[in-house]
């Protein structure tokens, strides 16, 4: 019974260079604060700032996400101003979802790492809202907060409105995020990734598949925009 339970079981990590860690930790650092910049300058209804962090999380470790969370957000804080810094538990959040979801094999099936994607929003989510709420008073200066106000102007209360607007902007930014970097990870040499328990896909799959996620992702921006 015991040789079959230990069958069943995650296969033990391999333990990682240091080289490659330091490699991958600031390159991961980065995509997300180009990201979240380029969605700044665009004024976009997302963040897209965790997209090396899912990477990170699930080639590394969550808490090698974890780290690169952290660093995003203190330094995106020198560059865009102090609002990022408290949502680095949210970076945080959603690299633990994502990285021991691939540790525990939540991912390995299309549906599943979609279902995976939904909660880290969801979680996310949770972090979020109060730090609007109790922090910024409910606004922030995000597109979302444009879907917060109409949904006060429904008579929900601010809490409500807050995360209502919050999981919207949620679930659209980490699909998008879980896809490309599904897609960043599939694009990486085999013996780099042996880590990942994800989708595996052959041929043009590997394409459709990530752009698919993706297109759901900005299907929920552009209902989020039409609410709006």
């Amino acid at each position: 019974m015991s040789s079959e339970v230990k069958t069943k079981a995650a296969p033990r990590r391999k333990r990682l260079p240091l080289t490659y860690v330091v490699a991958v930790v600031p390159v991961a650092a980065a995509l997300n604060i180009v990201g979240g910049q380029i969605n700044t300058v665009l004024k976009l209804p997302t963040f897209l700032d965790m997209i090396g962090t899912m990477v990170a999380a699930v080639i590394l470790g969550p808490w090698w996400g974890a780290l690169v969370g952290v660093i995003t957000n203190v330094v995106s804080s020198f560059i865009s101003g102090p609002i990022g810094l408290p949502f680095a538990v949210c970076n945080v959040a959603g690299a633990l979802v994502w990285g021991y979801a691939n540790i525990w094999g939540w991912a390995r099936k299309n549906w599943s790492f979609f279902l995976v994607n939904v909660l880290v929003a969801f979680v996310v989510s949770l972090f979020a809202v109060p730090i609007y709420v109790f922090i910024f008073g409910g606004a922030t200066g995000h597109f979302a907060d444009v879907m917060t106000a109409a949904f006060l102007g429904m008579g929900q209360n601010l809490i409500v409105s807050v995360f209502s607007s919050n999981i919207l902007v949620s679930l659209a930014d980490k699909i998008i995020s879980g896809y490309v970097g599904l897609a960043i990870i599939e694009a990486l040499p085999e013996n780099l990734t042996s880590s990942a328990r994800l989708p595996k896909s052959e041929g043009l799959k590997r394409i459709i598949i990530p752009l698919v996620g993706v297109l759901i992702g900005v299907a929920i921006i552009l209902l989020f925009l039409a609410i709006a």
